[in-house]
């Protein structure tokens, strides 16, 4: 693509080649290779528990031999049910050195949303934390899983911090029999990992995604399309090899895994990594670790712009140089706050998991070139353009909205098992995003509005559909439609709307639904607001309007 001039060439960054020679390398053979150039350079710090390059590239041969073991082959399916956590990242190279291609899932998964996963995804092994392992139990009888392999959060943790954890938060490890320890499976295996025959355009994720049906589907990734993106992410990011990642961002999710595991892994940078994002951790961690970038998403720097402990840790926040928010809207505020508290840029960009997923970011040289409000300008090798609503087809002029469609080498293969939802996503070589959006005369992109009824939970994704199976499953709801509505913190959280059955009027209250919501969802996808109708707003075939609802929501709040 380097070839074709593009408007947004000339704002880029001095350092910022149109075109990048990829390694046509697999992802294991990238962290090989570091562990050879910096083999006692701490690769991850966890609580203060340092593991260099050498030691994960071992530790992750182990955990290899112990699934090789287990009869995990070329193209079998590793779950890692886990948060950010050094056995995160054993596991997921680990398995890929097994040939196996890994399948994150979110930790909140309810039981019924890890049996799809785990079923969809055809999983033999799942690794997952031994507090919620529960959620694997109850639904293993009804899936192909052969092996349960369980972790505690505190396992790598330094013994004083983990006798913290253990005596104030009550974070002492299960024991659990009937599944397989994961440290003991280290102690017990080699570090000689099985030889398989994997390259660069195998499979090396199954990353599930949501979509208009409310099904999760799974987006097949290559190791060239996940290192692809590390090494543009790297390049648009300036990190090098003295810069220090913060890691708040989960790597079940392709966010984190890009912009922070594989970009670390392929530069040799430090990730100072955490299981969830606490304020209080994060700025603890800024202060004896002095880190230089900081992927996130707004709800993140909101709370720790608001948090008291601010002006404490101020000063410490100055070693923060880069910033790229992305998942939802970066206020304009927000961004100013931030630059005035680290000294650091801060910019908006953009990605979805069918593209491993960055492909947008605003330039991060100069604060001229930022178009706040925008999702910024394609990174390199990466093409993007406006096409109309109805076909698809046609390309539309600079300032006119239709469908963002986009094109490069870390667009994933498509949805696994769903060839019909394949086809519609991903056209010729360019992939559909179903963000409505339009670019002006430089090259800027801005998303004005979602195709999709997806609903934005501070970077989350819930979909209307999936909370609405729920709803109906509870014996008062007759008729239920969820939407988004704003919210101050959040950006947006869902609302349900329902009817309910005749005979339960007024003895059903908000807040039971909610309940119900809670043991079936996880957290981010339970409706925060509860609307109980006479009526709700169909097409002449009875399909519910969620447009007319949402656009009522909005009219209450403005007057």
């Amino acid at each position: 693509m380097s070839h074709v001039e593009r408007p947004w060439f000339k704002f880029y960054p001095e350092k910022v080649p149109k075109s990048i020679e990829y390694p046509r390398k697999t992802l294991h053979q990238v962290l090989r290779e570091t562990a050879k150039r910096l083999p006692d350079k701490a690769a991850l710090i966890y609580f203060g528990k340092k593991v260099t390059f050498r030691e994960l590239d071992e530790l992750s041969d182990r955990f290899a031999a112990a699934l090789a073991d287990m009869g995990v082959g070329k193209g079998d399916k590793v779950a890692i049910m886990l948060p950010n956590c050094p056995q995160f990242v054993i596991a997921y190279y680990g398995a890929l050195k097994a040939g196996a291609i890994n399948v994150p899932l979110n930790p909140l998964y309810t039981p019924r949303e890890v049996e799809y996963a785990v079923n969809n995804s055809e999983a033999k092994v799942i690794v997952v934390l031994d507090q919620t392992y529960n959620k694997v139990k109850e639904v293993k009888d009804r899936t192909r899983l052969e092996h349960v392999i369980y972790t505690s959060v505190v396992d790598f943790m330094p013994p004083l911090i983990k006798f913290l954890a253990r005596v104030f938060k009550g974070l002492k490890p299960l024991k659990i029999p009937e599944a397989t320890s994961f440290l003991e499976l280290l102690g017990k295996y080699p570090p000689k990992p099985p030889e398989v025959d994997v390259k660069p355009d195998d499979l090396a994720m199954l990353l599930y995604t949501g979509g208009t049906t409310g099904v999760p589907k799974g987006v097949m990734l290559t190791h060239f399309n996940l290192l692809s993106n590390a090494v543009q992410t790297c390049t648009v990011g300036f990190i090098e090899e003295d810069s220090i990642a913060l890691g708040v961002l989960p790597f079940f999710h392709s966010y984190g895994l890009t912009t922070v595991l594989n970009s670390s892994i392929y530069k040799g940078v430090t990730a100072v990594i955490l299981p969830r994002f606490s304020p209080e951790d994060v700025f603890k961690a800024i202060k004896k670790y002095k880190p230089t970038h900081f992927p996130g998403v707004p709800t993140m720097y909101i709370a720790l712009l608001n948090h008291p402990a601010l002006s404490k840790y101020r000063e410490h926040m100055r070693s923060i140089r880069f910033c790229i928010s992305g998942a939802a809207p970066l206020p304009l505020e927000i961004a100013k706050k931030w630059r005035e508290v680290t000294g650091g840029m801060i910019v908006e960009g953009y990605g979805l998991s069918e593209a491993s997923p960055v492909t947008h970011v605003n330039p991060l040289d100069d604060i001229k070139k930022v178009k706040f409000g925008s999702i910024g300008v394609p990174v390199p090798d990466t093409d993007a353009k406006i096409v109309d609503l109805e076909t698809g087809e046609k390309e539309l002029p600079p300032g006119e909205v239709g469908e963002l469609v986009v094109k490069g080498p870390q667009v994933g293969l498509g949805y696994w098992k769903m060839p019909e939802e394949t086809e519609e996503t991903f056209r010729e070589g360019w992939l559909y995003t179903g963000d409505i959006a339009k670019m002006d005369e430089d090259g800027y992109f801005y998303i004005v509005d979602r195709k999709k009824d997806m609903i934005n939970v501070g970077g989350l994704k819930a979909w209307p559909r999936e909370i609405e199976e729920v709803l109906y499953q509870h014996p008062a709801v007759k008729l239920a439609a969820v939407v988004g509505v704003p919210d101050e913190f959040y950006g947006e959280v869902p609302k349900a709307f329902i009817v309910l059955r005749d005979e339960y009027k007024g003895k059903v209250k908000p807040g039971e639904i909610i309940d119900f919501c809670k043991e079936r969802l996880a957290k981010y996808k339970v409706p925060k607001h509860i609307e109980f109708r006479d009526e709700l707003p169909t097409t002449l075939v009875g399909k519910v309007l969620r447009r007319v609802l949402k656009e009522e929501e909005l009219k209450k709040r403005e007057s």
